[in-house]
């Protein structure tokens, strides 16, 4: 079970936009991610060799949280945006809540729940 501290550590890094170095320093080795109703994909350099291939097809990505995490015992519940901006200049706002299951203080399991539909619709001015 995470500590609060422990949560709030890895959100930080997040938000650092530290991507990767959050899932090689937070996830277990044998982290799974999950998108919506996907098949997983297991373990951290898996996980991690996504997320850099994920982050090299943009310009660049903000992370915004959106309320504090809730924390019930092993189970960790995160509301993020994430604002990409492509190589040509187009941006698109995408929310999401990650569900966590953490094995003391390693992710463990991760599913996350969004609106597919988010990703062919323009990002809303500020």
């Amino acid at each position: 079970m995470p500590a609060r501290e422990t949560v709030d550590a890895f959100v930080a890094q997040v938000l650092s936009g530290a991507h990767v170095e959050a899932i090689r320093d937070w996830y277990a080795d044998d982290a799974s991610m999950q998108e919506n109703q996907d098949a997983p994909r297991i373990g951290r350099e898996l996980l991690m060799a996504g997320e850099a291939q994920m982050l090299a097809m943009q310009a660049s990505v903000t992370t915004e949280l959106l309320a504090p995490p809730v924390v019930d015992g092993d189970r960790v519940a995160i509301h993020w945006r994430f604002t990409f901006v492509s190589k040509k200049g187009h941006a698109n706002s995408f929310e999401e809540i990650a569900w966590q299951t953490w094995r003391g203080d390693k992710v463990w399991r991760e599913v996350f729940f969004y609106d597919p539909g988010q990703t062919r619709r323009p990002a809303r001015a500020p």
